[in-house]
């Protein structure tokens, strides 16, 4: 690859850090850029929750230092909270349970920052996912699964376009964490044992719930069996996600002892379903919006593998196209448990991305 003029998101953490230091060492001309997505960030993180601190910009700007490339500051926090925080919350108002870090790819990094960066003169932006990228033909890219499985975010970046990729750089989608790890110490990176961020990075103390009611308010409803028995009550339906076994609020145990889980939710009347875990299980989806970075839109039955979580398992299944190709119907070959709608479903060539859509509806 020739030198390209290189943009390189740096969020302050390992990862960035090893990646923008690897772009540098492959001769491009590399700008560091931190962005800056809260309105009053904190001073500083607890241990692995949440990011966009004044320690991670700090730590992004001494990171730029050691590498010797310049390093600037972009406020991003007026669009961040227009694109993520407040579809977020309106995800959750629906009944859905949206990704915000897919959401974050897809509107910020690879949106705002990728076209900012192209208009700038950049020809790339480089981050720290653990992604690979393989020739696709004359002027394409695929998106691909990082050699670490254990820490691939494919699934996080397949919502991302042909042109994105081509403007993407994933220097770390051939390493290990551990790799990175030890090659942040051997560089003199202070970031080498500084800990993953988790949970969702706008929401620092992990508290959804707490995090939604105060946005949504009070709204509270019935539990239900699938019968339509009501054995419990909650203060938001949005609180809960398909799949989730804690804090049902039931007022008692299933007659059989078994553990119950949400079915269902149903924001018009803010009924939550709960029931066995048989109950979950889904052969067929229909997603909307779907993406096609890795080949050409189908035109009939595509046999592929699917992924339905961040880090979930992978199902063999057939997509057929629908509504001229706005929409996907997706048939499982063998049943999956707690697909929640406003999750993505990525489809996978082995361990090439052919494409993404949003969940909409399941049924067994």
């Amino acid at each position: 690859m020739s030198a390209l003029r290189v943009l390189a998101a740096m969020s302050g953490g390992v990862d960035s850090a090893v990646a923008a230091a690897r772009a540098a060492d492959a001769g491009h001309e590399v700008t560091a850029v931190h962005l800056a997505l809260a309105p009053r960030p904190a001073s500083r993180r607890t241990g692995a929750r949440g990011c966009c601190t004044l320690e991670d910009a700090r730590d992004a700007r001494r990171a730029a230092d050691v590498i010797g490339i310049p390093f600037y500051v972009w406020d991003l926090a007026e669009r961040f909270d227009a694109e993520v925080v407040q579809d977020f919350v309106a995800e959750y108002a629906r009944g859905n349970t949206p990704n915000p870090c897919l959401r974050c790819n897809e509107r910020i990094k690879f949106a705002a920052v990728l076209d900012r960066a192209l208009a700038l003169g950049f020809d790339a932006v480089c981050t720290g996912h653990h992604a690979r990228l393989e020739p696709g033909g004359p002027g394409r890219v695929r998106l691909a699964r990082s050699a670490d499985r254990a820490k691939d975010q494919s699934y996080v970046l397949a919502v991302l376009t042909g042109r994105q990729l081509s403007h993407a750089i994933f220097p770390l989608g051939g390493s290990t964490k551990a790799q990175v790890r030890a090659e942040a110490a051997r560089r003199g990176l202070a970031v080498a044992a500084k800990p993953d961020s988790h949970d969702v990075c706008f929401i620092p103390d992990g508290d959804t719930r707490g995090f939604l009611r105060a946005r949504l308010g009070a709204a509270p409803g019935p539990v239900v069996d699938p019968g339509g028995r009501v054995i419990g009550s909650h203060e938001g339906s949005y609180g809960f996600t398909i799949g989730q076994r804690r804090g049902l609020g039931l007022a008692a145990p299933a007659a059989d002892g078994r553990p119950r889980y949400v079915l269902d939710i149903e924001p018009a009347t803010r009924t939550v379903q709960v029931g066995p875990a048989e109950a979950l299980e889904v052969r067929q989806i229909s997603a909307v919006r779907p993406v096609w970075s890795g080949c050409d839109p189908p035109t009939g039955p595509l046999e592929a593998d699917v992924q339905l979580r961040a880090h979930g398992e992978t199902y063999p299944a057939t997509c057929w196209p629908a509504d001229g190709g706005a929409a996907l119907r997706i048939g499982l070959r063998r049943p999956a448990r707690g697909v929640a709608r406003g999750q993505a479903v990525v489809i996978y060539d082995g361990d090439l991305v052919l494409g993404s859509a949003v969940i909409t509806a399941t049924a067994r």
